[in-house]
């Protein structure tokens, strides 16, 4: 049992999963371990459920849907505002435990609570404005309509890269929308997802709206892909773990949102703010330690102001602090676990092996297997595996170009379109580029780019779907056409 994290209200430190309104074991006993990723020590064992609990949780959150869906939406939006306050009323305690279990700094954590919450106060105002439509009609003796009705349940699979943010965003569009929700949190980080249900339980949200267990990804993911009672499923995480939840979820023709990897250009023009580029890429690069699916991924430099980058960039990469994330000094805490380090190291071993240099880290750190030193790699080329494939580490590999259109092609050269930023103060450069980089999401002279008042998602295998803004909803409503004949009178007039 946890004996190092210190809380405000340690009720908020879940360990069993949540079904109908109650916290259970599993049926089996079995419990997994939830580690601090700084350094290998157990916070707490949670309980390890597999596809008898998600039978079961499916089943409850089908009976709550009938009733969640006929409760007023401006019902619905009272409840999820309370919840919101009680996430904020509790953001120390949620960021602590957010830390501890995935390793980022307490800035970054408490400012991840906020902008979860932030998704879920959003919600509940849009819960008042689910419009219908009413359609010119053919001929005068009918009456068009489209009405917009919850989906049903729904499934949502999170990451641990951003635990509380990813499951807010996921849950409120569907609480809003009349849907309850299914929710199968990452094994690494299990505590912040059940921190923030149990607020929803605090809140007054009806058994059974919310459910979520933690265990077998396997069992679990296959019931909730398989059960025909869930009508939707969102996930969050690999392009490979999506293609084949997606596969899976066709034997029932459900309805998925996918937000998957990401391979990020950040480009920077001869005529940009330099010093505004470098802040920038110190935001998107470092933030979470590298581990965002948005973040810069090829820093794509014009040969004009390479080396001007390139120095300026070392220079503040080099005025980062590596170390604990509960230390209030630390800009970069550790990545999740020893497998990612080793995928980021065997990454930075192929770049310099094909000619890349060092100017800044290049490798693990003192501090733990954990710890990757943050780096800039000079004179990287398309030929290395640091082009093609998502870093997930705070490595920064630097390529060099000449001419636009060159830009345009590295950019656009990869399979992934997720997220793309860009810097210039050309404004007719602005819309030329703005409108051929294949992306879901772009940043200009901005690298922090996402909010809840903005659709987030990509393109090509990045993923489908949007979340966040009123596009957000869209994905757990069902449109409904209504066709009202036999209106006219033998006069002409309607009756």
């Amino acid at each position: 049992m946890n004996k190092t994290l210190i809380l405000h209200d340690l009720s908020l430190l879940k360990t069993q999963s949540f079904i109908d309104g109650e916290w259970i074991s599993s049926d089996t006993g079995h419990t997994l371990a939830v580690k601090n990723p700084a350094n290998g020590a157990v916070i707490v064992d949670v309980t390890k459920c597999g596809a008898t609990e998600a039978k079961r949780m499916i089943r409850a959150a089908s009976a709550a849907q009938k009733l969640w869906a006929k409760t007023n939406p401006k019902d619905r939006s009272k409840l999820m505002r309370k919840w919101y306050n009680l996430v904020i009323d509790n953001k120390e305690d949620l960021a602590q435990i957010l830390t501890a279990e995935q390793g980022k700094p307490l800035a970054e954590a408490r400012a991840e609570v906020v902008y979860g919450a932030n998704y879920i106060e959003w919600f509940a105002e849009e819960a008042k404005r689910i419009y219908g439509d009413l359609i010119p009609e053919p001929t005068n003796d009918k009456k068009l309509f489209v009405i917009k009705q919850p989906i049903g349940v729904v499934a949502c699979i999170t990451p641990w890269n951003f635990p509380c943010a990813m499951l807010a965003r996921k849950i409120a569009p569907a609480l809003a929308a009349g849907c309850t929700v299914v929710c199968k949190p990452a094994s690494e980080t299990p505590l912040s997802a059940m921190a923030l249900v149990a607020l929803a339980e605090r809140a007054g949200i009806p058994e059974g709206v919310i459910n979520v267990i933690v265990g077998d990804p396997e069992e679990i993911g296959s019931e909730l892909t398989s059960n025909p009672l869930v009508k939707k499923l969102s996930f969050t995480g690999s392009t490979a773990v999506g293609k084949k939840i997606m596969a899976a979820s066709s034997s029932t023709v459900k309805r998925t949102s996918m937000e998957l990897g990401g391979n990020a250009p950040f480009i920077v023009f001869d005529d940009a703010d330099i010093d505004l580029a470098v802040q920038g890429a110190i935001a998107s690069k470092y933030r979470n330690a590298g581990q965002t699916c948005i973040c810069a991924n090829r820093f794509l430099i014009q040969s004009g102001v390479y080396k001007e980058f390139s120095k300026k960039l070392t220079d503040a990469v080099g005025k980062l602090s590596l170390g604990l994330g509960a230390a209030e000094n630390t800009s970069i805490g550790p990545l999740i676990n020893e497998q990612a380090a080793d995928n980021v190291c065997a990454l930075i071993k192929d770049a310099i092996g094909k000619g890349a240099t060092a100017l800044i880290g290049g490798g693990r750190s003192k501090l733990g297997r954990n710890f990757i030193e943050p780096t800039v790699l000079d004179n990287a080329v398309k030929c290395m595996r640091i082009f093609s494939e998502e870093i997930f580490g705070p490595v920064a590999p630097l390529f060099k170009f000449n001419t636009e259109a060159e830009a345009i092609a590295l950019a656009n050269d990869t399979e992934y379109g997720l997220a793309a930023y860009f810097y210039t103060l050309d404004n007719n450069r602005i819309w030329r580029i703005s409108e051929q980089l294949a992306y879901g999401i772009v940043g200009i002279n901005e690298s922090m780019v996402s909010n809840e008042m903005a659709p987030f998602g990509g393109i090509k295998q990045s993923g489908q779907g949007r979340e966040g803004s009123k596009y957000g909803l869209d994905d757990y409503l069902e449109l409904k056409y209504i066709c009202l004949g036999g209106l006219e009178s033998q006069d002409g007039m309607f009756s």
